[in-house]
């Protein structure tokens, strides 16, 4: 009995050196993660065309959200306190998300009519910004800085409220309040499938290149439409 154990002794302490060796390899768990990020952290060219159409993603991204979030705040408004409570609220460009999403992506933004409920949102627009909503207008203006433009459309009846035809969409009184707050305004008479003016934005390349990294490489989510107020 003492011979077997002088024996398996010996083989013990080498198996546990066997197991102790320091290349070793231990399979890494969740290793396809790893895999991804590790792809992430390559250094990738962007090219020219890359970045317009990187700009085209970024400022659909940017003006989708602020038209989301402007559909359901005023939906909101009117049904709870009417376009007394809903007209000061149609400004999208300013909402605390959407404000945040255009530093995310380096970006100004800017709403652009010929017939401003607000006269500092004047100005002249082409023919061509004014076509249906699938029109864009992407244009690299310098080194540093792209446009992005795209016509701001009428395709919702609850925008009539406050722009439609006076006396049949919008009620006397409801316009007296309009024209109390806007004593200029112009923006009213649209129809269904109008566009009322367009989205102007102004964005850096940098934010520009770090959506297209983001987007290619499926770092980008949809984000949550928040509660404004």
């Amino acid at each position: 009995m003492k011979t077997l154990l002088y024996k398996i002794a010996p083989l013990a302490v080498v198996l546990s050196i066997v197991a102790c060796r320091p290349d070793q390899i231990e399979h890494l768990k969740d290793s396809k993660r790893i895999g991804i990020e590790a792809e992430n952290w390559e250094v990738k060219r962007i090219m020219p065309n890359d970045l317009l159409r990187a700009a085209r993603w970024a400022g659909d991204s940017l003006t989708a959200t602020a038209d989301t979030l402007l559909r359901r705040t005023i939906a909101r408004e009117l049904a709870t306190g009417g376009v007394a409570h809903a007209m000061s609220l149609c400004q999208p460009e300013t909402y605390r998300f959407v404000d945040s999403l255009a530093g995310v992506l380096k970006a100004t933004t800017r709403r652009v009519s010929e017939r401003p409920r607000n006269p500092a949102n004047r100005g002249v627009l082409l023919p061509e910004e004014l076509k249906p909503d699938t029109a864009r207008s992407i244009k690299r203006l310098s080194q540093e800085v792209f446009f992005y433009g795209r016509p701001i459309v009428l395709n919702n009846s609850v925008c009539l409220r406050c722009h439609g035809e006076i006396g049949k969409d919008i009620s006397a009184a409801d316009y007296a309040l309009i024209k109390q707050k806007f004593p200029q305004d112009q923006a009213t008479g649209y129809r269904l499938g109008q566009a009322m003016g367009a989205w102007q934005l102004s964005l850096r390349r940098d934010g520009v290149a770090e959506f297209w990294t983001m987007k290619t490489r499926k770092k980008w989510r949809e984000h949550k439409m928040p509660k404004l107020f």
